[in-house]
């Protein structure tokens, strides 16, 4: 389904936790507790957090943390209500974009390897399978798998990186701004 065009991306800020963490607690049995939103947000340097929203309303948000040279997602949910709408997408590209600007050469993350939505999601934006960590979530010991990028700079993620800056762009936003936050 297409994304609706009402949706932007724009920074998380503080005012968004609340909404955030409503996010959460649908999308995950162990969600983040608030503070650390917050410390995120105020005073970690190395990290980038993004919002969809659909009006005034967060519909979804990512982070990221940059780790030398790799950016690793940390989180990442689109509200139950927005699901296969194309916000997910919408995210993945802002955190290309916000990636690509901070430096990284590389992407990771880790997926349960139940959650295949979520894997095709990652597939879709260039991200493979690399490895397996096992009994990776403490709330039941499922196994996650690792999924990594080629390198940003690569042929491989060049229609990727294009695909992000246009949606960037048709958003009417400035690539840099997604990437600050």
């Amino acid at each position: 389904m297409a994304l609706t065009a009402s949706v932007r991306v724009a920074p998380m800020a503080l005012e968004d936790i609340p909404a955030v963490l409503d996010i959460e607690r649908r999308s995950f049995t162990t969600p983040w507790p608030p503070e650390a939103f917050h410390q995120e947000l105020s005073h970690n340097r190395l990290a980038r957090y993004t919002v969809a929203r659909q009006g005034g309303a967060v519909v979804g948000y990512a982070g990221v943390w940059l780790m030398v040279d790799e950016a690793h997602i940390t989180t990442f949910a689109v509200h139950p209500d927005w699901r296969r709408q194309g916000v997910g997408r919408r995210l993945m590209q802002a955190v290309l974009v916000a990636s690509r600007e901070m430096g990284a050469v590389h992407m990771t993350l880790e997926v349960r390897v139940s959650n295949g939505v979520a894997q095709a999601l990652y597939s879709q934006h260039g991200f493979a399978i690399a490895g397996r960590r096992e009994r990776y979530y403490t709330d039941d010991n499922e196994d996650a798998y690792i999924m990594s990028t080629p390198p940003l700079g690569s042929e491989a993620m060049e229609g990727h990186l294009a695909d992000a800056y246009r949606a960037a762009e048709a958003d009417g936003a400035d690539p840099e701004d997604e990437a600050s936050g």
